[in-house]
């Protein structure tokens, strides 16, 4: 990887990482259903004049049915997921379930598509889920002072864990099917065509429930860094480094992205890190580098023996 994707790489870590603090900064005023829909209208709105510009229209209409499909699994619930999510935990929290995206995708791969799995990413499935039982076992209330902040309130976080648990499975099952049905689609059709159909999907009921008092200059300003930055350049960040460095090398942002939700929480919304919160996103980021095959044990060892 050039000094220059790598930069990319770090810099599209960060504004995805800021996706869970923005998300934090809104979520009071707009509610989950508004804040997701002003977010992947916004998305569309700056996606949309550079599909059109790359020439890449008719494959979006060609092929809009799978793309609206998608648009619905990996950007309009998912996004509702963690909207919803943002109410109750912490920033920091919700990125660390958001990184059990590839576990879910290998075992969906798997299940559906009969991807091989060996030893070594069987044994990364079974170490990454058992992190996401460590931290919803110690955040969801099962035990004394459970809870982000440690105030035994824990019990009303157990819907959250699992609004961003389901968004994950979900994000899963869209690479999945994206591999099935749209192999060889232009990404920046399905990257802005999932947000038109996100936002297709979500205008009627983000209008119906918008809140009574309009959001105030700090919220909206945090839902359009949510939807222009978060959203559309991280898109175009990401396909970028898809092109240049392939997809194994793209996917490894999933590991600094709760590195940077974190830092972000700590710094603007003054939010603690337990150590059951660095233990778990550990044990989940171990469990992901061996499932997605970024750490090789076999590979490691068949160098040693040679040597």
């Amino acid at each position: 990887m050039k000094q220059r994707d790598l930069l990319e790489l770090i810099v599209l870590a960060a504004v995805w990482g800021a996706s869970f603090l923005f998300m934090r900064l809104g979520i009071g005023e707009f509610g989950p259903i508004p804040l997701a829909t002003v977010r992947v209208i916004g998305a569309s709105l700056f996606l949309m004049p550079v599909l059109l510009l790359r020439g890449e229209w008719p494959a979006l209409r060609q092929h809009w049915k799978p793309i609206l499909l998608v648009g619905l699994t990996n950007s309009a619930i998912p996004f509702l997921c963690f909207s919803f999510a943002a109410q109750s935990i912490t920033a920091g929290l919700s990125s660390i379930f958001n990184a059990t995206t590839p576990l879910w995708g290998a075992l969906i791969a798997w299940a559906w598509l009969k991807d091989k799995l060996d030893r070594w990413r069987v044994l990364g499935l079974v170490i990454g889920f058992a992190g996401v039982f460590s931290l919803v076992w110690d955040s969801a209330g099962f035990k004394p002072g459970a809870g982000p902040d440690g105030d035994g309130a824990g019990n009303g976080h157990l819907w959250a864990i699992g609004a961003c648990l389901l968004a994950t499975l979900l994000y899963g099952f869209s690479a999945s099917f994206t591999k099935k049905k749209l192999t060889g689609v232009p990404p920046m059709a399905l990257a802005a065509g999932s947000q038109l159909g996100s936002a297709a999907a979500l205008v009627v009921p983000g209008l119906w429930l918008w809140p009574a008092q309009m959001p105030g200059a700090g919220a909206w300003g945090a839902v359009l860094g949510l939807a222009l930055l978060c959203t559309g350049v991280a898109y175009v960040l990401y396909f970028r480094l898809i092109a240049h460095v392939g997809p194994a090398n793209a996917i490894s942002v999933t590991f600094l992205i709760p590195a940077f939700a974190v830092l972000w929480g700590v710094l603007f919304l003054h939010e603690a890190i337990t150590g059951a919160m660095v233990i778990g996103c550990a044990i989940i980021l171990v469990g992901t580098a061996l499932t997605t095959g970024v750490l090789k044990p076999g590979a490691l060892m068949l160098k040693l023996r040679r040597a």
